[in-house]
């Protein structure tokens, strides 16, 4: 039997209508598209929207042009990494419940002082006291400034959380990152100005809300990137096409959008919608390049604990923070999943557990930040919602050997590094149990007033008319820029 043979003729009718789709019909809708609006102006002659992501001046000269939050969702111990306590050694096992009854969450479970597990050395020339559990970190102490009296207003995870993330204890506002780029824009238009690396074990607590842009246009809202494989999800085409054909498709859409927004003004949303697609087609290049890790050397990776475990996955994220602040983006923000640093129980174990998957990572991060020059404008903060209380949580089986700690909102620890930092430096004091910041309290919103500060920006100035109010991330909270800590 002979095999069928398809028909290679084509009608004159059937030919403009498969090409209908492709560069005739770019074409044609161009010259439609003339006729009937007008040729719209040149990109040049746009006006500038009101809101996009192009450069903005700062209120003044800046230290730091660029961020990478390291946030740790759950609430890190500040006695058993940076902040150790002599008297809990001294009074361990010793009862204290009724003299901070009402700052424990989990009553039933409170039991009586308890003594860090770990080990404390001074390092560095600054002697600064870190614990054995961060033996990277502890190398990389000279450029760093620890904050020991950070306090905040609320023991419970969501919205201490919310207020770190965006100044008040509740969703639906600006996150940090969000007021960064609304403020300054960004240097590398090819690449979201704020990008987010969480996670692929799972989002944080509060989700995708840690990094929304709020009563901001969407435009400001974090972009998030997969740390492996294509980094935002349907970002290349199925098929591949000439660049021509491209290239004519894009600015045929280019068109239609500019004609789509001349009638309909003043619509942030759509604006956003747009820019995204934009910014997606600019992206198909740029963040490839950015999240190709072939390109960094051997002695590079294991720097940052590449190819084991259990540093691989935060270790990939810390290294593609450093080529996103690289390649001009201005905001780079990256999460653990879950809270692995709520350690409730077994303390010993989990906290090291935490320790283990970040310490490497961070502090390959600093030292190779540094080694670039760009730690010289790059502000590096590390930090999360809350501290721990003194005394131990103890599990269901009352065994002491598998406590942990409760919640506490009186003191907790955050350092931060690089650009207009006093590296070496110790900032306020806790109690001589750490139960309460005493010395040099400082706030949420003078943590954010300082970040602010450092980037140029004035933490009163950058705000948004909202209903006849003008918002700042600082809210109405008296804030104060930390000078103690700034070079």
């Amino acid at each position: 039997m002979r095999a069928s043979v398809p028909d290679s003729t084509i009608s004159r009718r059937s030919f403009f209508s498969q090409v209908a789709g492709g560069v005739y019909g770019t074409a044609l809708t161009y010259l439609l598209t003339r006729d009937l609006y007008g040729a719209p102006p040149a990109p040049a002659a746009e006006p500038r929207l009101a809101f996009d992501l192009r450069p903005r001046p700062p209120h003044f000269t800046p230290k730091a042009t660029a961020v990478i939050h390291l946030f740790m969702n759950g609430g890190p111990s500040q006695m058993d990494l940076f902040d150790p306590k002599p008297m809990l050694d001294k009074h361990h096992g010793q009862q204290h419940f009724d003299k901070i009854a009402g700052e424990i969450e989990n009553v039933k479970n409170a039991g009586a002082l308890m003594r860090s597990p770990y080990k404390f050395a001074r390092h560095g020339r600054c002697g600064m006291w870190v614990a054995d559990v961060l033996p990277h970190l502890a190398r990389q102490v000279d450029d760093i400034a620890f904050i020991r009296s950070m306090y905040t207003t609320n023991l419970t995870h969501e919205p201490a959380i919310y207020l770190i993330q965006s100044g008040k204890m509740g969703p639906g506002r600006p996150a940090l990152g969000s007021w960064v780029v609304y403020g300054l824009g960004s240097e590398n238009q090819n690449l979201p100005a704020y990008v987010v690396l969480d996670d692929p074990l799972g989002l944080p607590i509060n989700g995708v809300e840690n990094w929304q842009s709020g009563f901001l246009p969407p435009l400001y809202q974090g972009t998030r990137f997969r740390s492996s494989g294509s980094p935002v999800l349907n970002l290349q085409p199925e098929v591949e096409r000439p660049r021509e054909i491209v290239q004519l498709e894009r600015n045929l859409l280019s068109r239609l959008d500019h004609i789509h927004k001349q009638t309909r003004p003043h619509q942030p949303n759509l604006d956003a919608r747009i820019a995204s697609y934009e910014l997606a087609a600019r992206m198909q290049l740029a963040a490839t390049d950015a999240l190709d890790l072939s390109k960094e050397s051997k002695n590079t990776l294991e720097m940052y604990g590449i190819g084991r475990q259990p540093t691989d996955s935060y270790g990939r994220r810390c290294l593609i923070a450093r080529r996103l602040v690289e390649r001009g983006v201005r905001f780079v923000q990256l999460y653990i999943n879950g809270q692995i640093w709520d350690n409730h129980a077994s303390l010993a174990g989990e906290l090291k557990t935490a320790c283990e998957r970040t310490d490497l990572p961070i502090a390959g991060l600093l030292q190779d930040l540094k080694q670039r020059g760009l730690l010289a404008n790059t502000l590096v903060i590390w930090g999360g919602e809350f501290g721990r209380l003194p005394i131990a949580q103890l599990p269901a089986d009352k065994d002491e050997r598998k406590a942990g700690r409760d919640h506490n909102k009186n003191a907790f620890c955050s350092w931060l590094a690089g650009a207009g930092i006093k590296g070496g430096t110790i900032y306020g004091a806790t109690d001589e149990l750490g139960m309460a910041a005493v010395e040099n309290r400082v706030s949420v919103p003078d943590w954010h007033a300082t970040i602010l500060h450092l980037l140029g920006l004035h933490h009163e100035e950058l705000f948004i008319d909202q209903h006849g109010l003008k918002e700042r991330l600082t809210g109405v909270f008296e804030a104060k820029v930390v000078e103690g800590i700034l070079a």
